[in-house]
């Protein structure tokens, strides 16, 4: 699988999966836009990428906000030349809790960056998709967004709103040759998940049916996979990548 010089935007790059997947991305030839709220992450994935022989520059954005957002999109286009792919990594949990005890924030925050960030890059995305009349698009979803996250309301009901806003505008889009597909990763062993005493890891791997936690670098190959021309006949999905957890 390669991408030879065709260029992507990849969204929360700056650390986990959104960083794993735009450093996979270059080393199968992609020209990246790493973006992220954070500058310091995203300098270094570009960094990382550069070291490594790939393409990549760095671009910083809220994705919460639709200026900022196009800023990105506009910027993109003119350091690659065109848009071919696009992942919508960008997003946010929140902590457990019963949602009548949820501050409405939490719920303003969550909803910003992971349904409303993820909608604001798509339509600036596609517009430029449209008039290219080719595109590939990934969205970060969850199993959450599939079934369930217990005690996490807001997260939850983002992500259900991405897996529907991925199958409508697949639908939309099919015939201007324009894919749109996400990935739903279960438990999977981010610098943040990472931070949580072993024991806790232990017991979280134990409820995976393959026993174990899944990597960033794992969910980066699906991502790649989605997008490229190996999963030309596949549009709409929500592909589930948490070791058989949803399994039913």
């Amino acid at each position: 699988m390669t991408f030879d010089g065709a260029g992507v935007v990849v969204t929360g790059a700056g650390a986990g999966i959104g960083q794993a997947t735009a450093i996979h991305l270059a080393s199968l030839g992609a020209k990246v836009v790493v973006s992220d709220v954070s500058e310091d992450g995203g300098e270094q994935t570009v960094e990382t990428i550069r070291a490594a022989g790939g393409a990549a520059t760095f671009v910083q954005a809220d994705v919460s906000n639709a200026d900022s957002v196009d800023e990105l999109i506009a910027r993109s286009v003119e350091y690659l030349g065109g848009l071919d792919l696009a992942v919508n990594n960008a997003g946010i949990g929140h902590q457990p809790g019963d949602l009548h005890e949820m501050p409405i924030e939490t719920w303003d925050q969550v909803m910003g960056i992971d349904l409303r960030g993820t909608f604001l890059c798509l339509r600036a995305e596609l517009t430029v998709m449209v008039d290219a009349g080719h595109g590939s698009i990934v969205n970060m979803a969850s199993n959450a967004g599939v079934k369930n996250a217990p005690f996490m309301a807001a997260y939850t009901a983002a992500k259900h709103g991405v897996v529907g806003l991925t199958k409508n505008a697949a639908l939309q889009y099919a015939r201007r040759n324009i894919r749109v597909n996400a990935v739903c990763p279960g438990t999977i062993l981010t610098p943040g998940l990472a931070a949580f005493p072993e024991e806790n890891q232990r017991e979280w791997a134990e409820l995976i049916p393959l026993g174990r936690l899944g990597t960033p670098e794992e969910v980066a190959q699906a991502v790649a996979y989605l997008l490229s021309d190996q999963a030309a006949f596949i549009t709409g999905v929500g592909l589930l990548i948490d070791g058989g957890l949803m399994f039913d």
